[in-house]
């Protein structure tokens, strides 16, 4: 009898899962599929071929996808290499609180036509919860003059070294990283520990991140991924100095032949300074700015003034769209602020490979410059 087990079956999305077939014949090749609906319906799949042991067992932990979405072994490649049904779409969980996103893994013969799979019945499934939120974990809407957000804490007792997330301009309040920083011991907009506060941003949410670093002193530890080291499109305005964004070229746009807009050379370099530690986060396969060169600059101007308070990690064949372990990887999708649809870059396997990887250093930049050291009173 065949048998599908995935572990835990409710879990944190960015938390690895255990998929086991077994009852399988000895060199049997399966398909192995993943699908999920999104809050709005939209569908996402995966797919790939594994080949049975002899005892009839495939278990993704040592056993290798022959083919399909991704090659090799990758125990959580069916879960990053989701793809949108809907050309353009990106994955993005909005209710963070209440709901998991449900997972359902099937397994189905070799020898069925792919484009037999989604209307033929599975030999075997199970269905998995992907939760962005810890029990636990409070929010707080936080509504406050021209400031919308919201705060979430892992306990509301609690002390907790605190984190600022600024997401990128993709419309709306976007939550589910700041849930997961929260589900891991950090306080997004909440009680702070310490005497600094964290930042943790990406693309325009970068830049944002970038200019409280220069202008807050409890600004310690800031994350920046994929973004600008200057102000762009919109002027900023800090206790009524007006900073303007640097000079735009409009007619450096371009647009690919798949309708996609690309915006990596409209802008004419800036300098800056600031205080506190950077991690700097750099995906190379960015399609919408040349953030490593960003990046890179910023480094140097840090250097020539004589710091050294900065980490770059920079990710051979990671897109600009860099989040949480596990997620699907977004190549394009449209932004409706600008009515464009953009390119964000990025090849499957290595992106998931940046993703896990800068996530466990995010956390860890985090601790060590927003956690006080613990003295032995012994």
């Amino acid at each position: 009898m065949i048998q599908l087990t995935a572990t835990p079956a409710s879990t944190l999305t960015d938390e690895p899962v255990h998929i086991r077939a077994t009852g399988l014949s000895p060199l049997q090749i399966v398909i192995l599929q993943a699908t999920l609906k999104d809050e709005k319906g939209n569908l996402f799949h995966s797919q790939a071929y594994y080949k049975a042991n002899e005892a009839g067992e495939v278990d993704l932990e040592r056993a290798p996808s022959l083919g399909g979405d991704y090659i090799g072994v990758h125990p959580m490649g069916l879960f990053w290499s989701l793809k949108p049904e809907k050309f353009l779409t990106k994955l993005v969980k909005r209710s963070v609180m209440n709901s998991p996103f449900l997972v359902q893994i099937k397994l189905h013969d070799s020898n069925l036509p792919l484009a037999q799979i989604a209307s033929t019945a599975p030999k075997v499934s199970v269905t998995l919860e992907r939760w962005y939120t810890a029990p636990g974990v409070t929010r707080i809407q936080v509504h406050e003059g021209h400031l919308l957000g919201s705060s979430l804490c892992c306990h509301p007792l609690g002390h907790f070294p605190g984190v600022i997330d600024l997401f990128a301009d993709i419309g709306g309040l976007i939550e589910y990283r700041a849930s997961l920083l929260a589900s891991h011991g950090f306080a997004t907009l909440a009680l702070v520990l310490g005497p600094g506060i964290g930042i943790v941003s990406i693309s325009k949410g970068a830049e944002i991140g970038l200019s409280m670093a220069i202008h807050l002193k409890q600004a310690t530890a800031t994350v920046l991924i994929n973004g600008p080291n200057f102000v762009f499109s919109t002027p900023q305005v800090y206790r009524g100095q007006i900073h303007q964004p640097l000079y735009f070229s409009p007619q450096l746009v371009s647009i690919n032949a798949s309708g996609l807009a690309q915006f990596q050379y409209c802008f004419e370099e800036a300098r800056n300074e600031a205080q506190g530690h950077f991690l700097f986060i750099v995906g190379e396969d960015d399609k919408i700015i040349n953030s490593k060169a960003y990046a890179e600059h910023a480094k140097e101007q840090l250097r020539r003034n004589g710091k050294n308070n900065w980490t770059l990690l920079s990710y051979p064949g990671a897109g600009h769209m860099l989040e949480p372990p596990y997620s699907p990887l977004c190549c394009a999708s449209k932004l409706s602020k600008l009515h464009l649809f953009m390119p964000w870059g990025g090849e499957v396997t290595p992106h998931a490979v940046a993703q896990e990887h800068s996530w466990k250093e995010i956390q860890k930049f985090l601790r060590k410059h927003l956690v006080p050291a613990v003295t032995s009173q012994l």
